[in-house]
């Protein structure tokens, strides 16, 4: 019998948690906080009463949460409601946000309100990925063109090389790439990040213009524009689960 698995998510304290139940082929019971969710693994084909699990669960990340300050940030979904503002850099948002009986899902700029309207079948852990890309789609449309501005100008400045085009769209996992056909991919939580730290990702990735790894000439190239580069190296791995919709 193959493993079935399924993603709910769970409140604990302030926090709106993702979490994946994953029965397998095992002997005991197992959580743990995972790259994306928390991790409940249970034994395939024994008598397991899921409820119950999930509140140990939940007594454990609490105790979790007591003992070391921050350790389910990262983690932490956000929850939107209508009449709730949104800020993304130093841009505000107001979002309306309706439910109705449809089968998919819309998002569009009215200036500064970013008018929502849900599908009321769709929740849990489905409704949060299809918020974020929702959220993220609209608001990359009127960031696009300063950050192609900023991109076009950074490596006019240290660079200099053939730029075929430039997009901004949601990815989780990476904060930019760089085509061998010179397209400049960032991703749209950069624009939750300071100035300087997005000017540091449009930078690695325009290095990658001239090398197409990460060698010691690379990190020399994108030394060379930016000296202090492993300062915003760290801003990213210290703070980068806060840059999300």
């Amino acid at each position: 019998m193959p493993k079935k698995e399924r993603q709910t998510i769970i409140d604990i304290a302030s926090y709106r948690l993702p979490l994946k139940i994953i029965w397998e082929r095992r002997r005991n019971i197992r959580a743990a906080i995972g790259k994306q969710a928390i991790l409940l693994r249970l034994p395939l084909g024994y008598k397991v009463n899921e409820r119950d699990e999930i509140e140990k669960i939940k007594g454990w990340l609490v105790q979790l949460a007591n003992k070391k300050e921050g350790v389910l940030d990262r983690l932490a979904i956000k929850h939107y409601e209508d009449g709730q503002v949104l800020t993304v850099g130093d841009h505000q948002y107001l979002l309306s946000i309706r439910y109705e009986d449809r089968k998919t899902h819309t998002a569009r700029l009215r200036g500064k309100c970013i008018e929502l309207k849900l599908a009321v079948g769709d929740e849990g852990t489905n409704l949060q990925h299809n918020l974020k890309h929702l959220l993220s789609r609209v608001i990359a449309q009127e960031f696009l063109p300063a950050i192609t501005k900023r991109v076009l100008d950074l490596n006019d400045q240290y660079f200099r090389m053939p730029i075929k085009g430039v997009k901004l769209k949601y990815n989780f996992s990476n904060w930019g790439s760089c085509s061998h056909t010179g397209n400049i991919n960032l991703s749209t939580r950069l624009l939750f990040a300071p100035p300087d730290v997005i000017d540091y990702v449009i930078i690695h990735e325009l290095a990658h213009l001239l090398e197409m790894n990460h060698s010691p000439k690379f990190w020399s190239i994108v030394e060379k524009a930016m000296p202090d580069y492993s300062e915003k190296e760290g801003w990213l791995q210290k703070n980068g689960h806060f840059c999300d919709f």
